[in-house]
């Protein structure tokens, strides 16, 4: 009896070897064939496809399979090497990186998912991605945190390079001191209840003469909010704002705006001249860091290529 039930299964099971069914033979939905091994851990044609959809998405151009499978191998070799150095971030991290790129769409994360399925994408397939670009960025900069870093004369001698700075030589960069001001609109007011804040803070900015007042009167008024002083220099800022601000008289606030938050200004308490830092400075200094960053990148994820076990079929 039990020969026979052996030679009754043989066939299934080599069957199922041969067509490389990662989750047995009984699958599931989404159950596929194996396509590659990466140290042990499978790539199946599922995951391809789900990446396929993604860039497509994303990019607007059919993706080459190569670029994909080249694409999910480097990202297990990147989690799988950055667990070796313990950076692993929890379920809650990868929800929170996603929800915060949902808020940057201008939406939800229920509604960001419900979005990917409608192209036939699961959430999982982006949030993959997301956690192999977090722990990768986090490993390469905290383990090359010394030979990442820009030094200041190397950023003198490029901004000289390229004709020089004319923020810094016209003396109008500037560090700010500010605090930010909130009159509080509950989310779903009538559109009546959100112009009646912004004439309220139309008539407090008439009042406010200094930051001294603007603590005064915000502290005590219900509904509203001062938050604590912050110092940001001209090359913090977008330049939009850097406009308004230099328009704006020391002590004064600048012009009310509508967030989600509700009516929102700023005190500008203080502007002083800086040659700390510019934006054309940090603009060079990120370029210079971003490119420092790329060359080590690409390096190590090449020695980690080198020593992996990778095997496609």
């Amino acid at each position: 009896m039990t020969t026979t039930f052996s030679h009754r299964l043989s066939p299934l099971i080599l069957r199922c070897a041969a067509s490389l069914l990662l989750i047995g033979c009984a699958t599931p939905s989404h159950a596929q064939s194996v396509a590659c091994m990466i140290n042990g851990d499978p790539i199946t044609n599922y995951d391809i496809e789900q990446r396929s959809k993604l860039t497509f998405l994303t990019t607007h151009k059919q993706a080459d399979r190569q670029q994909v499978v080249n694409e999910l191998t480097d990202e297990k070799l990147k989690i799988k090497e950055a667990k070796k150095f313990g950076v692993d971030p929890s379920a809650a991290d990868i929800e929170a990186a996603f929800a915060s790129m949902a808020g940057r769409m201008r939406t939800s994360p229920e509604l960001l998912a419900k979005s990917l399925e409608s192209q036939g994408i699961r959430a999982d397939t982006l949030k993959a991605r997301i956690k192999a670009d977090m722990v990768w960025t986090s490993l390469v900069r905290g383990r090359y945190k010394e030979s990442l870093q820009v030094g200041e004369k190397d950023v003198a001698a490029a901004v000289q390079a390229g004709g020089g700075d004319e923020k810094q030589e016209g003396g109008d960069a500037f560090e700010y001191k500010m605090q930010p001001i909130v009159l509080v609109v509950p989310r779903g007011s009538a559109t009546a209840v959100v112009e009646g804040r912004q004439k309220e803070a139309e008539a407090l900015r008439a009042r406010v003469q200094s930051c001294a007042e603007a603590n005064a009167l915000f502290k005590s008024m219900p509904n509203a909010a001062i938050r604590d002083t912050v110092v940001k220099t001209s090359a913090d800022i977008p330049p939009v704002l850097r406009e308004v601000l230099d328009k704006t008289p020391i002590g004064h606030l600048t012009a009310p705006e509508v967030t989600k938050q509700g009516v929102e200004m700023v005190a500008l308490c203080a502007r002083q001249p800086t040659t700390v830092d510019t934006p054309k400075k940090k603009e060079i200094r990120d370029k210079m860091y971003a490119e420092k960053y790329e060359a080590k990148s690409k390096w190590y994820l090449q020695e980690i290529r080198k020593a992996a076990m990778i095997e496609c079929h």
